[in-house]
């Protein structure tokens, strides 16, 4: 409970003096608009009030009519009461709470936007210098053998080596990028730290090492005919 402070506790020692001195001589008390005066029923009240709180069990001198308790008053006769002293200070708390977030703009996007400008310059200034590997030009009427996708496809042609169409091109990786879509709302972890992200870690390196091993193979291990070779012994048939 906080203290009561100094200026009440001489204040009310001042009224329990003027309260001993007599019971009809008129009290003068400090008030905001200037000096007023007590009537003399509410100092026998006070004394009342003084009784009971130096003597435990000592009755309340009332000044209400038929000698009654005030009515709405408490234990003992008792009208008004302290019950805590509050301290002034602000209603709103003005600390500032550090977090660990910001705002995806600027700060994210901003980053984002130079890495991209970035990227773009460094390629144009690199293929300014370096010629891209391109082969002659295509002759309609020979068919290169092996005949492959781009690297980034062979994933996809090595699969139409081992199921039908529809499985290869639409179904297969259709799941994949449904499961992927689905990840972030079946594991709702939301810490960014590795090791407490299992679940989402061991399904993109799953995901990652089978797309590797198709492309891979596609890429190394199959030769004319895009028949199963071994390029330690046939060589290698792959051109970027």
């Amino acid at each position: 409970m906080a203290g009561i402070p100094e200026h009440l506790l001489k204040r009310a020692q001042e009224a329990r003096e003027r309260a001993a001195k007599g019971a009809d001589a008129p009290a003068a008390a400090a008030s905001a608009d200037g000096e007023s005066r007590i009537s003399g029923d509410l100092l026998d009240r006070s004394k009342g009030a003084v009784a009971v709180a130096e003597k435990p069990g000592a009755a309340v001198v009332s000044a209400a009519p038929g000698g009654s308790v005030p009515f709405g008053a408490g234990p003992g006769g008792h009208t008004q009461r302290l019950l805590t002293v509050v301290k002034s200070g602000s209603i709103q708390d003005v600390k500032a709470v550090p977090v660990d977030k910001v705002h995806t703009w600027p700060h994210l996007l901003g980053i984002e936007f130079v890495a991209a400008l970035a990227c773009t310059a460094f390629t144009f200034v690199f293929s300014w210098f370096v010629n891209a590997p391109l082969l002659q030009a295509a002759n309609f009427n020979q068919t290169p053998n092996p005949s492959k996708a781009p690297w980034y496809f062979l994933g996809l042609q090595e699969l139409l080596t081992m199921f039908h169409p529809m499985i290869a091109g639409v179904t297969i990786p259709g799941m994949g990028l449904i499961i992927l879509i689905l990840a972030p709302y079946l594991d709702r972890n939301e810490s960014n730290r590795p090791e407490d992200r299992k679940i989402m870690t061991s399904l993109m390196t799953v995901h990652l090492m089978f797309w590797a091993i198709l492309v891979i193979t596609g890429s190394f291990f199959r030769g004319p005919g895009f028949n199963f070779v071994f390029p330690w012994r046939e060589g290698i048939f792959f051109e970027l």
